[in-house]
């Protein structure tokens, strides 16, 4: 494909957009570029004390907890491991910061405060904050 002025007019204009931080999230900080590594490493990129939980061949997983609050980090051997996980955590609701092969699982303020650090995408899990609750069953996020 050959570009074209008007094509890298509306390319540059794209990315100009994107580095001003258009949208409702315009004042919050920049977000580095993610990390990766062990989950020892990212621990110490937050700085948290991991308590290991669970430590497989396929996943590794810790509570952690720094100045910034409680949160659960995940390590995985691969990335579709990773995304099953991802998928079936998400019934439960909560909010996930996703990395290549990680991912940190907080409150939403946490899990802000971790991708300052860590960079990575934040991904929502499902609301049931709108369910009514039938028969004593109740809904509990992560």
């Amino acid at each position: 494909m050959r570009w074209t002025r008007p094509m890298l007019a509306v390319s540059g204009a794209v990315t100009v957009l994107a580095l001003a931080g258009c949208g409702s999230d315009g004042d919050r900080a920049a977000v580095p570029e993610t990390a990766t590594g062990s989950l020892e490493h990212l621990a110490a990129e937050v700085r948290c004390e991991p308590d290991m939980q669970t430590d497989e061949d396929e996943i590794r997983q810790a509570l952690c907890e720094n100045t910034d609050g409680r949160f659960v980090l995940a390590t995985f051997a691969t990335d579709r491991g990773q995304r099953e996980w991802i998928n079936g955590a998400k019934d439960y609701g909560g909010h996930y910061l996703v990395g290549r092969k990680w991912v940190a699982v907080g409150d939403t303020p946490v899990v802000r405060a971790l991708q300052t650090t860590l960079g990575g995408d934040i991904e929502e899990g499902v609301d049931h904050s709108g369910h009514e609750k039938s028969g004593g069953a109740t809904h509990s996020a992560h």
